[in-house]
């Protein structure tokens, strides 16, 4: 059902059929909408990236903000880690399936927002 507000004929106005949870919309931002965490997603879109190369795409993030967005993507399923067996011992990151569903929604933000830059300027 969908939350509207009425007059309660008294001159209050109320709301009726409340979301007691959080919307759809909400609940994709808890997944997507952490600070770095749709660059991270972004910058995995093409191949598997190694955790260095990941830092230096991503500028303005501490190493220790990008593992802790990689360590919660990997646990919502959206990245995979894998640890290759050389030496040094290099680690990789890349999208699941479920985390490249995600990649039409980033796109349609990255337009929407390159639209509202380009009206400012």
């Amino acid at each position: 059902m969908k939350a509207r507000v009425e007059d309660d004929g008294q001159g209050r106005r109320v709301v009726r059929d409340a979301c007691l949870e959080p919307c759809a919309i909400e609940r994709g931002m808890r997944i997507i909408g952490g600070k770095w965490t749709g660059s991270i997603l972004w910058h995995l879109k093409d191949a598997p990236v190694r955790f260095n190369d990941l830092a230096r795409m991503i500028g303005g993030a501490s190493k220790k903000m990008i593992t802790e967005r990689l360590r919660q993507l990997e646990a919502q399923g959206l990245v995979s880690r894998t640890v290759h067996e050389t030496a040094p011992v290099t680690v990789t990151y890349e999208l699941t399936a479920f985390g490249r569903s995600a990649l039409g929604v980033l796109d349609e933000l990255r337009k929407w927002s390159e639209a509202v830059e380009a009206e400012e300027a």
